[in-house]
This record gives structure tokens, C-alpha cells and sequence, in this order.
């Protein structure tokens, strides 16, 4: 393991920029907790597999992660001592103040140390995902949301496919992604009455929602983590990634354009009436859609002015949304008989099985992380592959078969972010640049898993909800779709190459 670690450019970095936490020596004492080691990771590939199996296991993939999580934990509390021997030492020596350390004692310093330091990032983004989440189902309960139907109401196929892909993309880089491509499945299923025409639409709903999900910071649960982490700053990463992810999107929908007829029939959508003291006027619906959309976009500011996390602004503007649906809805309250737009159930329900998901994975990977196995395979990457690009096409190819988001945060987890780059002698500093603020390797990471999960209807959570809502077969997107997103991933991974070569 020395060699291994001897012999990685990002091995000798972070051991020289943090000597107090032992890198190289955790890798080599690694090698104590071996056999637990391996049970955990064989433990966690067979809950990948029955993820990335979940349409025919029919188990639901929310289930299986919580338990990945819960059994991540018990596996380590198993191994305990050798694990924090091996990273935590220094702190539980200090933690005992002089005792002798003992079962008791050791299974608190992992639950209320190592544990709760774990949980603590991840409740950062479950908070961020339920304020988001509640502002999506206020502004569909007030009808922000009908300007779509309204908008997309053409009768020419293409002209209408390319007015989905484009709302989608942007509602998705500012909402979450997939309960945007929920809503606008939705919008799909009242508007068009023909199920082979909707699969088409679906598919590519599910494309423009991954790409605007790696857009911005706030998009993706993935891209969420790469902020959280530090990783990236939000206005550098949406320039980055603003080209490949256009590029990822217009050319597979210039191509599922033209196997599409001219015209189209299309369903004339009924806008729900509240009665005429009740009814929110046109403007006070753009007003709550300025508000919430807008809110959203204040996030990242109010993150840099106030250095609070994400979550934060997210409740603030909850908030201040909350605030102003009161003074919008006063007739609607204190009418005799008021009536609410309903979320949609199948909305709800994803959207909680995509929280229980995350939280879930996170936790099996934060179990992972500490036994050190994910420093090792960094290093033999570091090693072996050494190409920023070449390890997103691997991850895009794998993020097919296997949920993306999973995949993403193994990614994002496998390196630490790098300071003072230029300073560390005897490396390539072209390649550790990569894993600095802003660097190659999160934007690809994002990238590409967010892109490569459309290569198959089973690689992402919207294009399981395609699966489901529509009946669409993993062989007719194979057949059908899966081409054309591997031509937009290859064509907007070039786009950056030449960018990231020629112009940055």
C-alpha cells in the first residue's frame, strides 16, 4: 500500500498538506481492518446491484438503501477499535482523558464523534431538499405552474418538444430535478392523449432535467454535495458547465425531433376555477413565481454574505414565501368552502423515497469512507488511470446501470479538495489542480453522472418515474433513445475538453 501511495500524485498532496491526520499511515493500517473492510464493500456492491435491479427485483431502491446504511454502521461499530485506531487515534485518546478504553466507551466516541459528524452533513441536505420541496408544492398549489400549459399549446410536435426541453432544462437548474420532471410528466400526460407520442416527450423530459440538474449548484442532490463539500463555487460552475450541458440537450432532442410528425393532437388542459373571490389573478401567481423561483436564485448570495449553510437561505425563503402566499390566498382562507390544488400523490411519494434514498446511500458511504477503502481506490486511480476524462467516461458508462446519484456521491466522497496546489513538490500540478476548488474533476463528476444516467431509463430516479408513469421498456429506450444521449454526452464532454484546453 506504501507503493501505492508513494506512486499517486494526490496521495503525496494530501499527505503533505495534512501530516496531523496520518493520510499514508491509514492507508497502510487499512491493511488491520481488512476482513471487515471487505464485508462492508461486498455488502455495499450487493445493495448497488439491487438498486440498479430494482425493476425487476420490484424492491424498492429507498428500502434497500436505508438498509445499506443502518447495516454500513453496525458492520463498523463491529471493527470499531481497529477503525478508529486507524483515523481517530489523536481523538479518542483525548476523548478518554485518561481512562481505559472499553466497549462502552468506544461504541460512544463512534456514535456521538464519528457518527453525528456524518449525519450532520447529510441532515444539511435533507433540510435543503424539504424547504425546496415545500415551495415546489406551494407554487403548485397555487397554480404557478398553469403559465406551462398555457406556454406549450401548439399542435407542431417539434416546435412543442423543443418548448418542453427548454422549460424543463430551466425549471430543473433552479428546482430539483426530478420533482420537476414529475411535473412536467404530469403536464405531458394531460396534454397529450397519445402514449407512444408521451414516451418520446417523457425521454427527453428526463434528459433536460439532468442536464439542467448539473447546470447549477442547486439542481442536483449531487450538485448540492459538491457545494456543501466546498468543492465548487456556484458562479464558476455554472459557467463550466452552461455549453456541455446545452449541448447534452439539444442535440438528443434534435434528434428524437425528427421522428417526430409534423402535427401533433393535443389536449386542451382545464385550469381549475375557485370561484371569482377566490381566484389568484394573474399577476399575483407571476408575483409567487418571481418570489420562490427567485428566492432560490438568492441562495448561493446569501451563502457567500453570511457563510451559514445552503439550508439556511433555503428556510429563509420558505419563509418569506410563506409569508407572501398568506397575504395572496386572504379570500381563499377565509372563504366558507376553500378549495386547494392537491400535490399529486405519485408526487409526494417520490419525493420522499428520494430523501429516504439519499439519506440512505450517504450514510452507507460515509461508513464506507471511514474504513478507509475509498482512499484506496483513489490512490489506485491516481494511479492507474491518472485522466480526469477518461474517469468520467468510466463513471458515465457505469451511472447507466447503476443510480447515478449513488455513484456520484462515491465519486465525490473517494477525495478530499486540495489547497495550495502550486506548493507541493515532485507532482504534476496540471493533474492536482483537478481536485482543487473549482477543479476539473467535480465539474466532470457532476457532468457525467448526471448525463450518463440518461443513458439508460434505469441510471437515474426521473427515468424510473418514466418507466412507471409510462410504461416505458428498457428496450425501447435502448432501441430509441439511448444513442442520441450518447452522442449529446461524448459531443458536450469535447465542448468542455476545448474549453477547459483553449479558453479557460
Amino acid at each position: 500500500m506504501h507503493s501505492l501511495c508513494d506512486n499517486s500524485s494526490v496521495g503525496r498532496a494530501l499527505a503533505s498538506q495534512a501530516e496531523g491526520r496520518g493520510f499514508e499511515s491509514r492507508l497502510s493500517l487499512s491493511f488491520i481492518c481488512f476482513p471487515m473492510t471487505l464485508i462492508i464493500v461486498a455488502v455495499l456492491l450487493l445493495g448497488y446491484c439491487a438498486i440498479a435491479t430494482e425493476h425487476i427485483t420490484n424492491v424498492n431502491k429507498a428500502a434497500v438503501a436505508m438498509f445499506l446504511g443502518v447495516a454500513g454502521w453496525l458492520l463498523y461499530m463491529m471493527g470499531g477499535h481497529d477503525f478508529v485506531e486507524m483515523r481517530h487515534a489523536a481523538e479518542y485518546a483525548e476523548f478518554l482523558d485518561g481512562n481505559p478504553s472499553s466497549v462502552t466507551s468506544l461504541k460512544n466516541f463512534i456514535a456521538n464523534h464519528v457518527f453525528i459528524a456524518h449525519v450532520a452533513d447529510i441532515c444539511q441536505i435533507v433540510l435543503y431538499l424539504l424547504a425546496t420541496m415545500a415551495i415546489v408544492d406551494l407554487l403548485n398549489s397555487n397554480g404557478c405552474f398553469d403559465f406551462i400549459s398555457e406556454w406549450v399549446m401548439t399542435r407542431s410536435s417539434r416546435r412543442l418538444l423543443w418548448m418542453v426541453a427548454l422549460i424543463t432544462y430551466l425549471l430543473s437548474a433552479n428546482l430539483d430535478n426530478l420533482t420537476t420532471a414529475l411535473m412536467m410528466f404530469a403536464i405531458m400526460r394531460q396534454l397529450l392523449p397519445n402514449n407512444h407520442f408521451r414516451k418520446y416527450y417523457g425521454a427527453v423530459v428526463v434528459i433536460a432535467a439532468s442536464a439542467g440538474g448539473c447546470l447549477t449548484v442547486i439542481g442536483d442532490v449531487s450538485t448540492l454535495m459538491l457545494w456543501v463539500k466546498g468543492a465548487v463555487t456556484p458562479s464558476v460552475f455554472s459557467t463550466a458547465m452552461f455549453l456541455p450541458s446545452i449541448v447534452a440537450l439539444v442535440i438528443p432532442t434534435y434528434l428524437v425531433s425528427r421522428e417526430l410528425p409534423e402535427q401533433i393532437r393535443i389536449n386542451t388542459p382545464r385550469i381549475r376555477y375557485r370561484g371569482d373571490d377566490t381566484t389568484l389573478t394573474r399577476w399575483q401567481r407571476i408575483l409567487m413565481l418571481f418570489v420562490g423561483i427567485g428566492g432560490l436564485w438568492f441562495i448561493p448570495t446569501f451563502h457567500h454574505l453570511t457563510k451559514l449553510p445552503p439550508f439556511v437561505g433555503a428556510l429563509c425563503v420558505l419563509a418569506l414565501f410563506g409569508v407572501v402566499n398568506e397575504l395572496c390566498n386572504r379570500k381563499l382562507i377565509k372563504s366558507d368552502q376553500p378549495v386547494f390544488r392537491p400535490t399529486p400523490r405519485f408526487m409526494q411519494s417520490e419525493s420522499i423515497q428520494t430523501i429516504l434514498f439519499f439519506i440512505g446511500v450517504s450514510m452507507a458511504i460515509s461508513a464506507l469512507q471511514e474504513t478507509g477503502a475509498l482512499e484506496t481506490v483513489a490512490v489506485w486511480c491516481d494511479r492507474y488511470i491518472h485522466n480526469i476524462y477518461i474517469y468520467s467516461l468510466i463513471l458515465g458508462a457505469i451511472s447507466a446501470f447503476l443510480d447515478n446519484v449513488a455513484l456520484v456521491l462515491t465519486s465525490i466522497s473517494m477525495y478530499d479538495v486540495l489547497e495550495n496546489v502550486d506548493a507541493v513538490a515532485g507532482v504534476d500540478p496540471e493533474y492536482l489542480r483537478s481536485f482543487a476548488l473549482n477543479g476539473q474533476y467535480w465539474q466532470l463528476v457532476a457532468y457525467s453522472g448526471g448525463i450518463g444516467g440518461c443513458l439508460l431509463s434505469i441510471g437515474s430516479t426521473a427515468g424510473y418515474a418514466l418507466m412507471k408513469g409510462e410504461n416505458v421498456s428498457i428496450w425501447w429506450y435502448l432501441r430509441h433513445i439511448s444513442g442520441k444521449v450518447f452522442v449529446g454526452w461524448l459531443a458536450g464532454l469535447g465542448v468542455y475538453f476545448l474549453v477547459d484546453s483553449f479558453i479557460r
